[in-house]
């Protein structure tokens, strides 16, 4: 290995041992227009229960958590509350469909160094209030290949 990749004050070096804080894929975000249609959908066609609903009037959304009643990587469906949300923007120019690719972190303040510290956009300066008070921020899509990457540091009390 070169002395780059090892030499945190590099960039390749700052995201070197990034996998010991990047621990699974959490989730995937599927911006709908009607919650509830949506959550209908996936408990009647896969089986899917709805295993955490919350409002988040921050980010603009209602949101749903559904999967597999045993747990695993879950959905997260997404429906704006009103018109001026992101996510009411999303759907205005993209239709319904995949709006984030979720991964779990075990230290996001840690991660956000290490990405920004190799040159890598963040969206926020400090991370937000996500899901079940998890903590996030997201990767500039320009960054992660046009994906829109969200990091999640789930809550210590949660469930998955």
């Amino acid at each position: 290995m070169s002395t780059s990749a090892t030499d945190p004050s590099t960039p390749a070096g700052a995201t070197a041992q990034i996998s010991d804080l990047v621990v699974a894929i959490d989730h995937v975000g599927i911006a709908v227009p009607d919650l509830e249609a949506a959550k209908k959908w996936y408990a009647t066609h896969l089986g899917f229960e709805s295993l955490h609903q919350e409002t988040n009037e921050e980010q603009g959304v209602e949101e749903a958590m559904v999967g597999p009643a045993g747990g695993g990587t879950l959905i997260q469906l997404l429906a704006p509350l009103d018109e001026s949300s992101t996510i009411a923007k999303f759907i205005d120019r993209n239709g319904p469909g995949l709006q984030q690719l979720a991964v779990r972190v075990t230290d996001i303040d840690a991660v956000a160094a290490r990405l920004t510290g190799a040159g890598v956009r963040l969206l926020y300066p400090e991370a937000k209030r996500g899901t079940a008070n998890s903590r996030i921020n997201f990767v500039h899509p320009k960054d992660a290949g046009g994906v829109l990457l969200e990091l999640v540091e789930p809550a210590a009390d949660a469930a998955h």
